[in-house]
């Protein structure tokens, strides 16, 4: 096991636990609509996905690294700041309207959970670099 996390690999891809997030976004739509599930959760849950990926593509793009210590900061700290948003957001609409709130919750934490998956799978079965 110690081999395994202590290999360096390169960074996985974006565009696979992207895809496979917003597929289970856009698979859930048709479950909301003939299970009569809220859709303003359904809607939370696109936007803030959307907005996340977005985010996160625009991230990508800095350099970062030792030779560029300001933008790895920022890169750190908006990454940490997109997780903190969706959770207050969340949070928020879960509060004001329990089913719509509990909806988004479900919808996002599939998406998510899935795009993480397939980025750790990318990860452990991309080429060793050490």
């Amino acid at each position: 096991m110690n081999g395994i996390l202590s290999t360096p690999r390169p960074v996985p891809g974006r565009r696979a636990p992207m895809l496979a997030g917003a597929g289970v976004v856009a698979l859930a739509l048709p479950v909301f609509l003939v299970a009569g599930f809220p859709l303003g959760g359904w809607a939370i849950a696109a936007v803030l996905w959307a907005a996340g990926e977005a985010l996160g593509l625009w991230l990508s793009r800095l350099p970062i690294g030792a030779d560029h210590l300001g933008f790895s900061g920022l890169v750190a700290l908006a990454h940490s700041f997109r997780g903190i948003a969706v959770m207050v957001v969340l949070l928020v609409v879960t509060v004001a309207d329990r089913d719509v709130g509990i909806a988004a919750v479900a919808v996002y934490a599939l998406a998510y959970s899935l795009s993480l998956g397939v980025s750790l799978v990318e990860y452990f079965s991309g080429e060793r670099l050490g």
